[in-house]
């Protein structure tokens, strides 16, 4: 089998999976917590899924409904509706590992904070 360079698998590293991912967080208002998820959010984003992820974000202040609907009960919620599992996580998303394995992302990529 013949060796790949390093910038060739990182390349392909960062397209296995073309799937689009949808992800939706809900924030209470422009508390700390909820600016800290949502800079650590799209930093994990831009960096391992460039151009393959539509993030809504919902402040839960404004949109009680939203809220209900989606039985948020905590703030900032970060539910990764797609690709397949759904998944929810809760806090300000600054522990990085949680965040990856959220978004099935661990163990496919070794990038640093």
């Amino acid at each position: 089998m013949r060796k790949q360079p390093p910038d060739q698998l990182a390349e392909a590293a960062r397209d296995w999976n073309k799937e689009p991912y949808e992800l939706r967080l809900f924030i209470a208002g422009s508390s700390p917590r909820s600016l800290r998820a949502i800079e650590n959010l799209r930093s994990i984003c831009r960096q391992l899924l460039p151009h393959r992820f539509n993030l809504e974000v919902i402040d839960i202040l404004l949109h009680p409904d939203s809220a209900s609907r989606a039985d948020i009960i905590g703030a900032p919620t970060l539910i990764k509706d797609q690709p397949p599992p759904r998944r929810r996580l809760v806090g300000d998303l600054s522990n990085r590992g949680r965040v990856l394995s959220a978004l099935g992302l661990s163990g496919s990529f070794n990038i640093g904070p």
